[in-house]
Parts: C-alpha cells; sequence; structure tokens
C-alpha cells in the first residue's frame, strides 16, 4: 500500500505530508540530493513551504529508482515537463498506477496527461486529481474537496488517497477532469489582468461565468461530460484559482494587469497552456475569445485594454 510522491515543489510537499499524516507509507522524491538531504534533517522545506512541519514518519529520496518501487505514484511536476519526464523515465512505471497532480496541457503536443501516459506508459493505469487546492491550505491540514478521475473501479485508489483533510470524489471523465484544471488557468490569468487593471469585481465576475462557459464549449466538444465541468474539477477550481492572489496564475493576470513585471521563478501553467488551447481550439472550430485574449496578452502582442476592447466588441449574442 506504498505511495511516492514524485515531485518536492509546494504541492507535492503538501500532498505528502497530508498522506504521511493519515498513517500511509509515503516517500517524496526529488531531484536534488542537498535539498532532499536538508529537509529529511531539518523536516522542513524551507523553498517552497517555510515554516510548515514534515511528518517524522515521511520519507525523503533522491533516487527515483527507488521511489518508483512503490505501489501509487503521484506525478506533481509541472505540466509542461511531464512528457520529457515520462519519455526519460518510462521503463520505471510501467504497471504503476499514476496519478497526475498537474493542471495543463503540453504545449508541444497539444495533450493532456492521460494522453501522454497512454502514449509513454502503456501497461500503468492513469488517475487525475484535481480541484480547488492550494498547497499551502492542504499543507496547514486545512479541508477540501478533491476529484479523482480514473478510469474502471475506484474505490480503492478512493480510499487509499482520502486523507484526514482532503476528501475525494470520483469520476470516469479524465478528459473533462484534465481539461477543467487546465483551461480555468487560463480563465485566472484574465480575471487577474481585469483586477489589476482596476476594471473592477463585476468584471471579473463577469469573466468567470463567460470563461466557464468557455471551458465547458471546449471540453465538451473534445468528449468530456458537461457536469464534470460544473464539479470540483471544472467550476470549483476556476471558482478558487479567479478569486485569489495565492494563486500563481491570478497573481500573474494582476502584474499584467498593472503594467508590473512578472513574478520570476515560479511555475505558471496557465501561460504554456493558453497557447497550447488556443491552437487546441482553432483545430477543432470552437470559440475560445477570452483564452484567445490572454495567449496574447501574455505574449505582449496586445494590452489589457486592448483585449477588453476586442472582447466587447464582439457580435451580440443570446447567452
Amino acid at each position: 500500500m506504498s505511495i511516492a510522491v514524485i515531485g518536492a515543489g509546494a504541492f507535492g510537499t503538501a500532498l505528502a505530508i497530508s498522506l504521511a499524516q493519515s498513517q500511509r507509507t509515503v516517500t517524496l522524491w526529488g531531484r536534488d540530493e542537498a535539498v532532499i538531504g536538508n529537509m529529511r534533517e531539518s523536516l522542513e522545506n524551507k523553498a517552497r513551504l517555510p515554516g510548515v512541519a514534515l511528518p517524522e514518519a515521511l520519507a525523503f529520496t533522491a533516487d527515483l529508482a527507488h521511489a518508483s518501487g512503490a505501489e501509487t505514484i503521484l506525478l506533481a511536476i509541472p505540466a509542461q515537463q511531464l512528457r520529457r519526464f515520462l519519455e526519460a523515465n518510462a521503463t520505471l512505471f510501467q504497471g504503476k498506477t499514476l496519478v497526475v497532480c498537474s493542471k495543463g496541457i503540453d504545449l508541444e503536443t497539444g495533450t493532456g496527461p492521460s494522453d501522454l501516459i497512454t502514449r509513454l506508459c502503456p501497461t500503468a493505469r492513469s488517475a487525475i486529481l484535481t480541484g480547488p487546492s492550494f498547497a499551502i491550505d492542504i499543507a496547514q491540514g486545512l479541508p477540501t474537496a478533491l476529484t479523482l478521475a480514473i478510469d474502471g473501479p475506484a474505490k480503492p485508489l478512493q480510499t487509499k488517497l482520502s486523507t484526514a483533510n482532503i476528501r475525494l470524489y470520483s469520476t470516469a471523465d479524465r478528459l473533462g477532469a484534465e481539461l477543467g484544471g487546465a483551461v480555468k488557468n487560463v480563465i485566472a490569468i484574465a480575471c487577474g489582468a481585469a483586477m489589476g487593471a482596476g476594471l473592477g469585481e463585476s468584471a471579473r465576475a463577469a469573466l468567470m461565468t463567460r470563461g466557464f462557459a468557455e471551458m465547458t464549449r471546449f471540453a465538451v466538444g473534445q468528449g468530456a461530460d458537461a457536469t464534470t465541468l460544473a464539479g470540483l474539477s471544472g467550476f470549483g477550481d476556476l471558482v478558487l484559482t479567479c478569486t485569489s492572489a495565492k494563486s500563481r496564475n491570478y497573481a500573474t493576470g494582476l502584474a499584467l494587469g498593472a503594467g508590473k513585471p512578472l513574478p520570476e521563478g515560479k511555475t505558471v501553467e496557465g501561460i504554456p497552456t493558453a497557447h497550447a488551447l488556443v491552437a487546441a481550439a482553432v483545430k477543432a472550430g470552437c470559440d475560445m475569445p477570452i483564452s484567445t485574449a490572454v495567449s496574447a496578452l501574455v505574449a505582449g502582442r496586445c494590452s489589457v485594454s486592448d483585449a477588453l476592447e476586442n472582447l466587447l466588441s464582439r457580435p451580440l449574442k443570446e447567452e
């Protein structure tokens, strides 16, 4: 019943804390031996979650072969690094249960994590863990509910990964779950830009609502179930990410809207996802004006005022 969390960033560490505190046998893997050694000695991830104590029961390793010996492996690495990581280490993960904990669409291939695992680790069973969740909240034991998307029987894994502060709801719609988590990051940048530019909370609410419609339209067009997008992995995560400065995507939008430099050294999944999403939408013939505006905004092809003018000048239609 062992579990390994691959990725010692804030979210991976937070998940490892919650799982280890719930009496699971958990190993946290990070690529930097010095960082892992420091975490083992100090029982703190000083770079990513300063001030949060790590459970003594949590094991640490920089040996990927050792970590991959676990039955269930949570992949908490950035979405844009997932493909190369799997390509380099696919042999270690064959036959395992791989649970993707990142949110995004691979920029080079235009595919989500489920397709990457199917192609690169065909004997592995893949799942998506997603929903409204900030790393610091989970690490501090604050409660949330997440979606676990997996084909076939879900109850064993659902039970294994549920903790004292994380309640899991299951679905078989992996596509809907992963697209909700990816698209909401793009909408969060738009909402942050609106607030940073001083456009007000009414504008943000309008962007969230139309962004949810955009998210649902695209996902359903790809074969997802609309009810999945109305759940934790879609609407729930959208609400959280579009309303809190804890969100890197929202904070990025705030900076763009205020004309400030973007935060450095932090993964902002919504930026590459916006570009990948627009390309996929064009290919599918799906109208995604907010995502298109965000892609142009983060690429420096337009200003916030230009993006707003383009959105407001669109033809009038029924809701």
